[in-house]
C-alpha cells in the first residue's frame, strides 16, 4: 500500500492545494481528512485559477476518487455551490464522494461563530466565521449532525427539533440574536439532501480496502501545524488536528498506512487572524512580499500578515509530523531582496531556544535570532532544474534542509501547476 500525506508546516496558506493537484494525477484516491470551508486551496492550471474550500484539491484530476473524510465538517450549501461552479465550467465531479461519518455545519453554527467573535471584541480569535468551531464543539458534546443522518430524514427532523430549541436559547439569551425557524431549516435541507445522498459512502471501508489493494492514496489536510488545536499557538488555532496524526482519526486509517509524509513550507512566513508571530514584518518588505506573493486569504480576502522564514516552526513541524519530505513554495517571491533573514532561534528572557513555547506570553516576548543570507536578482520562474538556480538561492534552500534535517524534494517557482523543480520523485 502507498499512503501519502500533504500537511502545512507553518500557519497554513503554504500552497498545499497546488501540491495535491500536482500529485493528484498519480493517485487513485485523494482524501480530505479535517477542517471545513475555512480552508482555501488555490490551484492554477494553464493560467486558470480555481479556489477550493471543501472539495479536495485532487478534484481537478478526474482519475482519482476524491473523498471528504469523517474528520471534515461540511457546510452542505457551500459544498453544492462549489460542485455547481465546477460543473458549469465543464468539469466533472462524479468522482467526489462524502463520508457518512462527516459532520454537518448547520446554519446556527455560522451565526453562533459570528456572535461569539463579536462578543469577544478586542479579544477575538480571528476565525473565518464559517461555523467551524461551533460545529466541532457540537461534535464533541455529542449533539452534532452527521451526513448519515440525512438518510433517515424523519430522524433528522426530530433531532433538529430538540437541538434547535437549545441553540435558539443560546442565540437569544446569551447573544441577544435572532432565533432560527425550524420549518425554514427543514425546508432548506429537504431541498438539498437528494443531491448529497448519491455521494454518501462508508469511506472507512472504501479507503482501507484500497490500501489493501496497494492503491495510491493521498491524504490532504487544511490549515497547518501552528494552527493545530493541540500544538499550535492556542487559542489562536483551528478546531481540529491538521498534522499527520490527524489523518488516522480524520480519515479512519492506522499509522502504518502513512508511507510518505510531505510538509509544505512557504519560503517566508504568513498567517491570518490573531496571535503571536515572532518574525512578523511591518515595513516595506512586508508590503513587497504581500504584493508580489498575492498574500490575501483565499477564503476571506483578508491581507495576510507577512514575515521572514521561521525555521523553529518548520523544524518542530518536521518532528511532530514525522515529515519524510519538504516542498518549498513561493521561493520566487523572494527574488530581488538583497538580504534574507531566517529565524533559527528565539530569545526569551535572555535564553535562546529553538522550541515553540506553549505559553502565549512567552511567545509574544520572543525575539527572533536571525541568520542572514544574500539574496538573488535572477528570474527563477522558468527554471526546472535545481542546478540552474542562482547560487544564493541554492544556499538558502540547502540551509533549510540542514536545519530541519529533512530533504527537500520539490521546489515551486511559480503558481502554475507546471512551475516546479523536482529534486526527488515523491511518487
Amino acid at each position: 500500500m502507498a499512503g501519502f500525506v500533504v500537511v502545512g508546516s507553518q500557519w497554513g496558506d503554504e500552497g498545499k492545494g497546488k501540491i495535491v493537484d500536482v500529485l493528484g494525477s498519480k493517485m487513485d484516491y485523494v482524501v480530505r481528512f479535517q477542517g471545513g470551508n475555512n480552508a482555501g486551496h488555490t490551484v492554477i492550471v494553464n493560467g486558470e485559477k480555481t479556489v477550493l474550500h471543501l472539495l479536495p484539491s485532487g478534484i481537478l484530476s478526474d482519475n482519482a476518487t476524491c473523498i471528504i473524510g469523517p474528520g471534515v465538517v461540511i457546510d452542505p450549501f457551500v459544498l453544492l455551490k462549489e460542485i455547481d461552479a465546477l460543473e458549469k465550467r465543464g468539469l466533472s465531479t462524479q468522482h467526489l464522494k462524502i463520508s457518512d461519518r462527516a459532520h454537518l455545519i448547520m446554519p446556527y453554527h455560522i451565526k453562533l461563530d459570528e456572535l461569539h467573535e463579536q462578543k469577544l471584541a478586542q479579544n477575538k480569535i480571528g476565525t473565518t466565521k464559517r461555523g467551524i468551531g461551533p460545529c466541532y464543539a457540537d461534535k464533541y458534546t455529542r449533539i452534532g449532525f452527521r451526513i448519515c443522518d440525512l438518510k433517515d430524514f424523519e430522524y433528522f427532523k426530530e433531532k433538529l427539533k430538540q437541538t434547535l430549541a437549545f441553540k435558539n436559547d443560546q442565540i437569544v439569551k446569551l447573544y441577544n440574536g435572532e432565533p432560527f425557524d425550524y420549518d425554514t431549516l427543514i425546508e432548506q435541507f429537504a431541498k438539498i439532501k437528494e443531491a448529497l445522498l448519491p455521494r454518501i459512502i462508508d469511506s472507512v471501508k472504501v479507503v482501507n480496502d484500497a490500501l489493501k489493494e496497494n492503491k495510491n492514496i493521498l491524504f490532504e489536510g487544511a490549515q497547518a501545524y501552528m494552527l493545530d488545536i493541540n500544538y499550535g499557538s492556542y487559542p489562536y488555532v483551528t478546531s481540529s488536528s491538521p498534522t499527520s496524526a490527524g489523518v488516522c482519526s480524520g480519515a479512519g486509517v492506522n499509522p502504518k498506512a502513512l508511507d510518505c509524509i510531505i510538509g509544505v513550507v512557504k519560503a517566508y512566513s504568513t498567517r491570518v487572524g490573531e496571535g503571536p508571530f515572532v518574525t512578523e514584518l511591518f515595513d516595506e518588505f512586508a508590503e513587497k512580499i504581500r504584493s508580489v506573493g498575492h498574500e490575501f486569504g483565499s477564503t476571506t480576502g483578508r491581507p495576510r500578515r507577512c514575515g521572514w522564514l521561521d525555521l523553529c516552526v518548520v523544524k518542530q513541524a518536521c518532528l511532530l509530523n514525522g515529515l519524510t519530505d519538504l516542498v518549498i513554495t513561493k521561493i520566487d517571491v523572494l527574488t530581488g531582496i538583497d538580504t534574507l533573514p531566517v529565524c533559527i532561534g528565539y530569545e526569551i528572557d535572555g535564553a535562546i531556544t529553538t522550541s515553540i513555547p506553549a505559553s502565549l506570553n512567552d511567545l509574544a516576548q520572543a525575539k527572533p535570532v536571525y541568520k542572514y543570507f544574500d539574496g538573488w536578482k535572477e528570474d527563477i520562474c522558468h527554471i526546472r532544474d535545481f542546478k540552474e538556480l542562482p547560487e544564493n538561492c541554492k544556499t538558502y534552500l540547502k540551509f533549510i534542509e540542514e536545519f530541519t534535517e529533512t530533504r527537500i524534494s520539490l521546489v515551486s517557482v511559480g503558481p502554475d501547476r507546471e512551475n516546479n523543480i523536482i529534486i526527488h520523485d515523491l511518487v
